[in-house]
């Protein structure tokens, strides 16, 4: 089933980040008393009761145009309307309802998608008496919460996850890799569809559209065969001026659901970006492969050793999970395009990829040895036994006298000697550790 997106609106300040933050149940998103802190984008995985869904906090603008402040909220309220599953239009019980409040509310009660209003501060019982007054505005479902403590966000997302409909009558998926092609707007993606599909017509068919909204294309040619989702495609709406970053944002996560292996494109020109490392580490989370391609490598003036030192640059941004191919290409020029989908193939394969328990065991057993597990209060820490688990993501377990002992850094070595021994390219690898 493709993911959920529920996106949070509201005017700034009024605690969009510190709900983003509680339903994550994590500090990602910076918070400030200061109106306009979140400047990125802030998305994650949220899950509640056995059901995950993608969250997008909308953020805050920072402007001295109030007429220009305005509209910048409006343009994104209309672009979580139409592109999120969910909206969750936070208000504050502080401020009671302000002119924004309304005017968002008003685009919100013309939209077709389930909105859920979260009044939000409402810590002791004056203001609880003073949020009743935002049942005027008309939504048949608002929640009273404390995003700080956590009061009434447990109603919340019983309420969010009710609104996640499995289709039991599903069809299994295509057999067929899927690759979706993700990245900054202007990085070229649709130049990049357009140069890989366009070499013969005749053999690449348009699949028929999701309720996603991307578009599948069915490649194949070369002996390879594979699915691409286009994420490029932005359909231009009347009387809305479309927030490019933020439709990209939504775009690559809503695809990343459906996917196999996300070819992040990043342009040289520009690097990758924070918003672009935020991407790849949800897709990371979310298990899926990662290829990065370089496009417009043709306009970087080169010397001896630019490659070199342009692909430490990404990996060290992307520390610690930087096993992970890097492509340089030119979709303008078709420059290794198509190296760019052998290794998104290979990427496919190795996420697939089950070693033998035997050999397992021989080889991480020998290593652990040379470099055991520090002691822990006195005792001594052992590793006795490695098994893959049977997951769509590479997973490895490994069973110990004294699990809870072992630490994160040792956790990583672990993985780097999976990764040394064993192709895992492209794709991010699970540890658990468990009690024998």
């Amino acid at each position: 089933m493709p993911g959920f997106t529920v996106a949070i609106v509201g005017r700034p300040n009024v605690g969009k980040s510190t709900l983003f933050n509680r339903l994550l149940e994590q500090r990602k998103a910076i918070v400030d008393d200061q109106s306009g802190v979140t400047r990125d984008r802030q998305y994650g995985i949220a899950d509640w009761n056995g059901k995950t869904f993608n969250v997008v906090d909308t953020g805050g603008f920072v402007s001295r145009s109030e007429d220009v402040f305005e509209r910048e909220i409006r343009k994104q309220v209309h672009i979580a309307v139409e592109e999120a599953d969910l909206i969750l239009f936070i208000c504050d019980t502080a401020t009671g309802i302000t002119a924004q409040d309304e005017d968002m509310a008003d685009v919100l009660r013309r939209s077709s998608k389930p909105v859920l209003l979260v009044v939000n501060k409402v810590d002791n019982p004056e203001r609880a008496l003073y949020a009743t007054e935002f049942y005027g505005l008309g939504f048949e479902n608002t929640f009273l919460i404390s995003s700080i403590s956590g009061s009434g966000t447990g109603e919340l997302l019983d309420e969010v996850v009710n609104n996640i409909k499995v289709d039991e009558t599903e069809e299994e998926s295509d057999p067929l890799p899927k690759f979706a092609i993700i990245g900054q707007p202007n990085a070229g993606k649709s130049t990049l569809l357009n140069a890989l599909v366009s070499q013969e017509r005749t053999i690449v068919s348009d699949v028929a559209g999701t309720t996603r909204d991307t578009i599948h294309t069915h490649y194949k040619l070369f002996g390879k065969e594979f699915i691409l989702i286009d994420t490029a495609g932005i359909r231009k709406k009347k009387n809305v001026h479309e927030d490019l970053e933020f439709y990209s944002v939504i775009r690559a996560i809503k695809a990343m659901d459906e996917t196999d292996v996300c070819m992040l494109l990043v342009d040289a020109k520009n690097g990758l970006t924070s918003q672009d490392v935020s991407i790849f580490a949800l897709a990371a989370r979310k298990g899926k492969g990662v290829v990065i391609l370089v496009n417009k490598w043709d306009l970087v003036e080169k010397e001896t050793n630019t490659a070199r030192d342009y692909e430490k640059d990404i990996k060290d941004k992307l520390a610690p999970f930087s096993d992970v191919p890097v492509i340089f290409i030119s979709a303008q020029d078709k420059t290794r395009i198509f190296q760019g989908m052998e290794k998104a193939l290979e990427v496919n394969e190795n996420r697939k990829r089950r070693v033998i328990t035997s050999v397992l065991n021989e080889i991480m057993l020998r290593e652990i040895e040379r470099y055991p597990p520090p002691m822990s209060r006195g005792y001594s820490v052992r590793i006795k036994f490695v098994q893959q688990v049977p997951t769509t993501v590479p997973s490895f377990a490994f069973y110990s006298n004294h699990p809870e002992a072992i630490k994160e850094p040792y956790k990583n070595f672990l993985e780097n000697k999976l990764r040394s021994h064993f192709n895992f390219s492209g794709v991010p690898i699970r540890i658990f550790l468990r009690k024998k």
